[in-house]
């Protein structure tokens, strides 16, 4: 699993995550990390800051609420949980409890800077700035490619 570790709420769930009974080992990399990119050098790592992400033992890449159920999945106390977030209406609430913890994350920086390691920092009051030395990354061109 992929978290951000600048994030007190992605730290916590590692955490709680971590002092769970796992039926399926969990491996907690932070996301964008120099571990990271050597371990699956074909993510996008900048998403990964964006989106909890989930890569399987099979190569499987997960994101989002998928990654959510995957995870409990591999719990032992919630993996009747996940079975029944993994139905449509279930797959519905897994998607509300992802966007709550992005909107909570997106506000516990209290009006502060987050910043990142490329050069882009997010303040809630300005939205994403880079403020990195040399022209933004992929926007040489004058042009700058979207996801």
């Amino acid at each position: 699993m992929l978290y951000d570790a600048q994030c007190s709420l992605c730290t916590f769930v590692r955490d709680w995550l971590v002092r769970q009974r796992q039926l399926v080992p969990l491996e907690f990399v932070p996301a964008a990390s120099a571990e990271a990119r050597r371990r699956f050098p074909g993510l996008d790592h900048d998403a990964t800051l964006d989106d909890v992400t989930v890569v399987g033992d099979g190569g499987q890449v997960y994101r989002g609420a998928a990654a959510w159920v995957v995870t409990l999945w591999a719990l032992r106390e919630h993996r009747p949980l996940a079975h029944r977030l993994s139905t449509p209406a279930g797959t519905k609430l897994a998607k509300g409890a992802v966007l709550a913890a992005a909107r909570w994350r997106g506000s516990q920086w209290g009006g502060r800077a987050y910043p990142r390691t490329d050069g882009w920092s997010y303040d809630p009051a300005h939205g994403w700035t880079y403020g990195g030395s040399g022209s933004v990354p992929g926007c040489d061109d004058g042009t700058c490619r979207t996801r």
